[in-house]
């Protein structure tokens, strides 16, 4: 095999089926949707239909709900600087400490900007402290942002049942939620929860990079990020990218379909390489120790060893696996999510992120339990903790 692809939580291939449905609208159905002309009709309809996908896909009420974004930050910051907009009086938020990095530092910059943020804590297993977060809703909170599932451990948080809890304790209060590493892997129905925004982005799920969506509850009040032209109904200025859209309205219904693959054999997959790991390479700690997980990710440290060393080794046995968030890549700081479930240092350095896809195979999964220990073993020899690591290794 040429390579082994367990970073598909950092993005995923488009389906051949995405890139077939998309092409039409490069070559010949190239209109501007909002012309009124022929060839805008063609265009136009297949962004009507795509949003009726798309709406099926997240278990909308209505088509409408849903604006066509580029990404899943701006579908982030679209959210929640829309909602901040239209409520300028009120200045409290509550979020958690292991959002996205779209997240986390728009509210870190919108702190030195006068609004009071309240973090919430997760534990030792990656859970969210939901109590602390309900305590903390007060009449004046404006937004509460929690996301569907962790991008580095794959932890799902309960945001359907916060959400309802917030809106008891305080009916105005807006809830966001960041659904990027959850759609696809898991059932979404928003139409059956209190949750008001709801980002998406379609590169996580084998549609192509740029291209996303927001999904605004009926009744929600929001300010447009990208102001111009009529397109989204207002919301989000500029010509819609239709081959994007109509790809990532393609990868939707895909991922609908294989939902229950995800569920089951992708899980067993993920399965299989964290026990491989685990029973084999001595000084393997698992970090994605919730009970409440996407089936595509595990999280896996390695004590008193360096995560870049292992990638670095990795790449040369064509494996491509991840430290944590792609967006975080390039920083030397250990993850902040593991940070905040207290991973220790001897581990948190040398921490890896798997998340595999529908196309992962059994031989790919074989091929990483084979070579990691081989790796491990090579990278021990040479770390300065060798008293340590020879009391785990014997």
């Amino acid at each position: 095999m040429s390579f082994v692809y367990l970073d598909n939580n950092a993005t995923t291939k488009v389906a051949k089926e995405v890139l077939e449905a998309m092409m039409p609208y490069f070559e010949q159905e190239y209109g501007n949707p909002s012309s009124i002309y022929d060839l805008a009709s063609i265009p136009n309809k297949a962004i009507k239909s795509a949003r009726e996908t798309v709406a099926d896909f997240l278990g909308a009420n209505n088509p409408k709900e849903i604006i066509f974004t580029s990404c899943g930050s701006e579908s982030a910051n679209m959210a929640i600087k829309g909602v901040l907009d239209v409520n300028r009086a009120k200045k409290h938020i509550i979020t958690t400490r292991v959002e996205h990095p779209c997240v986390l530092n728009l509210y870190k910059d919108l702190e030195k900007r006068g609004y009071l943020v309240d973090w919430i804590d997760v534990d030792s297993n990656g859970d969210l402290n939901v109590n602390q977060l309900i305590d903390l809703v007060k009449d004046d909170t404006v937004l509460v942002s929690v996301m569907m599932a962790n991008n580095e451990t794959g932890v799902i948080y309960p945001v359907s049942d916060i959400a309802a809890a917030v809106k008891e304790k305080n009916p105005k209060t807006i809830v966001f939620a960041d659904g990027v590493q959850a759609a696809g892997k898991i059932p979404i129905n928003l139409k059956d929860t209190k949750i008001d925004l709801f980002g998406i982005s379609g590169h996580k799920f084998h549609a192509p990079k740029g291209v996303g969506a927001l999904y605004v509850k009926s009744g929600t009040m929001l300010s447009p990020l990208v102001v111009g032209g009529h397109q989204e109904r207002g919301k989000r200025a500029g010509t819609e990218n239709v081959p994007y859209i109509v790809g990532m309205a393609k990868a939707a219904s895909l991922a609908k379909e294989s939902l229950q693959y995800e569920l089951s054999e992708v899980k067993r997959l993920r399965d299989r390489l964290e026990e491989g790991i685990l029973t084999r390479v001595k000084n393997a700690v698992l970090n994605s120790k919730s009970k409440n997980r996407v089936p595509n990710t595990t999280n896996i440290g390695f004590q008193y060893i360096e995560g870049e060393l292992i990638l670095l080794h990795l790449n040369d046995a064509g494996i491509c696996a991840s430290s944590g968030s792609a967006c975080t890549s390039g920083s030397l700081e250990p993850s902040h999510v593991l940070r905040a479930q207290g991973v220790p240092f001897t581990s948190l350095h040398g921490s890896i992120r798997f998340s595999l896809s529908r196309y992962t195979t059994e031989k790919e999964i074989d091929y990483t339990i084979e070579k990691l220990p081989e790796i491990i073993q090579k990278l021990a020899k040479i770390s300065p903790f060798q008293k340590e690591l020879n009391e785990i290794m014997k």
